[in-house]
């Protein structure tokens, strides 16, 4: 992405983390701020039940890594005009504002097309851009987890109430990716056509293409999925279940065709015998005693702690996983092996601040990238490069219309 620039006009997590992604390939990213109080975002002093360090923070440092801010106060004729002229050097105008502030202010797809007739133009929204509820607002709390039905996927019903989206920004990080990948297909679209075009991806729309398996198949049965209980199966393959050690630890087994694994499987878990017994020694009758080979592998992995089987089992041909922490896979060796840690230097000094790499790693190299801007850190720096004379400059400033 090395010679593209987005200008993006975008606060929280949802729309600023595509600009990190396309920041991460090597875009120019300039990000937009209001001149006093920056994104909102910067002022969370809380997430999840954690108290946030606004030095060290990781609300603005996820979604916004490798850009440079600039503060513009776009309700001011001024700062709009400042908007423009950098649209006028922009491929990509990146916005979650909602259509009556884009009007308002000036930077709805006519005015920024006005300035840019090239410019591909991307929105993030919570439901949408057409329809009846174009202008309702949303989070991934709402939009992505509530509405969509993801929760309650994954909310098993015995519980009887709603599981609370327990990962901040989760529909966020992901639908900024998509936003990213529709950028890119923009962009090569007009180097091909010509043709800047306006894309549109929303947080329920996100929700819906990431359970969309599931969703096809409930709209073809009329029955919707939901999450088990733990200690719960399916009884229909012994080796598809979450299985507790002796220390309390989960071990997950998920062979899903288990042709060609059942004896190495048994001989890993310790049962070596299982794999001549006619009720489990090929897929057909593994599948008739589920309930049976369940509770024989129950027993077997009960037996010994978790860290006995993370070792043991590394060597077994089907699939398994530990059932691991976000913290735990920070120290992962598969994790970093593949870079999927990248160290920042922090805006305030100290050590360096931690980010995660994005899902995309192009010939294996590992990202590098810089820390996220402090609040219009780059204001004067961009509009010198506009060819903006220090006089303008300071009369912007002094008329409130930039930082």
């Amino acid at each position: 992405m090395e010679g593209v620039r987005v200008l993006e006009v975008a606060q929280f997590t949802f729309v600023p983390a595509a600009g990190a992604i396309l920041a991460d390939w090597g875009a120019d990213v300039i990000k937009v701020e209001h001149p006093i109080r920056g994104d909102t975002q910067r002022g969370f002093v809380n997430m999840g039940g954690f108290q946030l360090d606004p030095e060290r923070h990781p609300l603005i440092e996820h979604p916004n890594r490798g850009k440079r801010s600039v503060g513009i106060d776009v309700s001011t004729p001024g700062g709009q005009e400042v908007l423009h002229e950098i649209a006028r050097t922009a491929d990509v105008f990146l916005t979650n504002y909602m259509p009556a502030q884009r009007q308002k202010n000036k930077f709805d797809v006519e005015h920024i097309r006005a300035a840019n007739p090239n410019i591909i133009y991307a929105r993030g929204s919570a439901y949408g851009d057409k329809g009846a509820e174009r202008d309702t607002g949303g989070f991934d709390g709402t939009a992505f987890w509530t509405r969509s039905g993801v929760g309650h996927a994954l909310t098993p019903e015995e519980i009887g109430g709603a599981l609370p989206q327990g990962i901040p920004a989760f529909g966020d990080s992901i639908g900024g990716m998509n936003i990213a990948g529709g950028i890119s297909a923009a962009l090569f679209h007009r180097e091909r056509t010509g043709e800047a075009v306006e894309l549109d991806v929303s947080l329920l729309s996100t929700a819906w293409w990431a359970a969309g398996a599931s969703v096809t198949q409930g709209m073809e049965t009329g029955e919707t999925m939901r999450s088990l209980m733990p200690g719960t199966t399916t009884s229909v393959n012994p080796f598809m279940a979450n299985y507790l050690t002796s220390d309390g630890g989960t071990i997950n087994l998920c062979i899903v065709s288990p042709t060609g694994y059942i004896r190495d499987a048994f001989e890993h878990l310790g049962l070596p015998e299982l794999a001549d017994d006619p009720r489990f020694c090929d897929v057909m009758p593994l599948i008739q005693n589920a309930e049976a080979g369940v509770q024989l592998i129950a027993e077997a992995i009960a037996a010994k702690p978790f860290e006995y089987w993370r070792q043991h089992l590394k060597t077994m041909k089907g699939q398994w996983a530990p059932f691991q922490s976000l913290i735990d896979l920070a120290s992962d060796e598969q994790a970093i092996a593949n870079d999927m840690i990248v160290e920042v230097e922090a805006a305030g000094g100290g050590a360096p601040f931690k980010v995660v790499r994005g899902p995309v790693q192009f010939n294996h190299e590992p990202l590098e990238t810089t820390r996220a801007p402090q609040a219009s850190e780059h204001t004067e720096i961009v509009l010198m490069e506009l060819g903006m004379d220090w006089d303008r400059i300071e009369e912007l400033k002094d008329a409130g219309a930039i930082a």
